[in-house]
């Protein structure tokens, strides 16, 4: 008997400890709490990269490319032959650098030479102050980046990458 009663008082502590979400607060997760991007795809950096590297052929170069996604996680990445083992590495840095800046590589390291407030940039870890580095820009949003190393020259890099637009679809080098 004792037993039965004591289940009787835990019923409405139990009840109500088993309450029903705020059904408002489940409705922010269909607003401010999730936020849908635009991202590059494997075809997409397929595409940017085969562009990047017909412009290096053209001048005769063989480079190392990178292409980032818009979080900077790599998507691809290529080496050419001949090309020295640091330049993959510089070519991935090039593209998080223009990618987390949102500037291409030689812009950026042009405005840390002309600016003592930004010129200690290249201190942070993994950023690289080389040209060759460029963003993907798609309707006004950053949506990825590449980025190009080996090429000969500052120039040569920052054309590469710059040549990689598939302007048919929307996606650039410049915004």
């Amino acid at each position: 008997m004792k037993n039965l009663l004591l289940i009787l008082a835990l019923i409405p502590i139990i009840v109500c400890g088993q309450q029903k979400s705020n059904p408002t607060e489940l409705s922010n997760l269909n607003g401010s709490y999730i936020k849908s991007i635009d991202n590059l795809t494997l075809d997409a950096a397929y595409a940017l990269s085969n562009r990047a590297m017909k412009k290096a052929f053209e001048l005769d170069k063989n480079v190392s490319i990178a292409v980032l996604d818009a979080s900077g996680n790599i998507i691809l990445i290529i080496r050419g032959d001949t090309v020295g083992i640091h330049n993959t590495e510089a070519a991935r840095r090039k593209a998080y650098t223009a990618l987390s800046t949102k500037t291409s590589t030689l812009e950026l390291l042009q405005k840390a030479h002309s600016n003592p407030l930004i010129e200690n940039l290249n201190t942070l870890p993994e950023l690289l102050l080389l040209s060759g580095g460029t963003p993907i820009w798609y309707k006004g949003n950053v949506v990825g980046s590449i980025g190009v190393a080996g090429g000969g020259s500052p120039e040569n890099d920052d054309l590469i990458a710059k040549s990689a637009s598939i302007n048919e679809n929307g996606i650039t080098t410049n915004k």
